[in-house]
């Protein structure tokens, strides 16, 4: 199953592909969609959607993982980012790619076994999950890795659901 992570932003868009078996996971490719803060909020908006099209015309993933938003304080920000998850969602929509979303406590109960794993601890797990010699670079890339490693760790523990053809289903 290959599947592609999405760490959702305005400034910058993680991303990771994961091709995940039986045999294990292997990290296809990472790295983050920048947008320059001088351009106004819907040229950021269109530079996300039209990038995480190629990335999925590229790659072709049989999934979308994408966080959920998180923020405690700074309310203007992680509307901003609800803009740019929007986009996202949109994209995989309009690509008719199975989207699905995921706290960032069940990435981290996922990736490390702990929900409240700190970020290093997650970026540290994710390096050796995928028995990398490097962790991926930026952080932004690294989560976008670690969203997708959760659904595939989620996706094997859930059961088959043939009757909507999804290969991942929580009934």
């Amino acid at each position: 199953m290959l599947i592609l992570g999405i760490d959702p932003g305005i400034a910058r868009v993680g991303f990771g592909v994961v091709d995940s078996s039986r045999a294990g996971a292997a990290m296809l490719a990472c790295g983050v969609i920048e947008t320059p803060a001088d351009m106004t909020l819907s040229e950021r908006l269109s530079i996300i959607y039209d990038d995480v099209c190629s990335l999925i015309d590229a790659y072709k993933p049989d999934a979308l993982a994408v966080e959920e938003l998180f923020f405690n304080t700074n309310v203007k920000t992680g509307i901003s980012v609800a803009h740019g998850r929007g986009v996202v969602l949109l994209a995989g929509q309009r690509a008719n790619v199975q989207v699905y979303e995921y706290t960032p406590l069940q990435v981290k109960q996922a990736v490390v076994g702990y929900g409240r794993a700190d970020k290093n601890q997650v970026i540290e797990m994710v390096k050796r999950i995928l028995k990398l010699s490097e962790s991926p670079k930026p952080d932004d890339a690294a989560d976008a890795v670690a969203i997708a490693l959760c659904h595939s760790r989620s996706c094997a523990s859930l059961l088959f659901d043939v009757d909507r053809g999804n290969t991942c289903s929580t009934i």
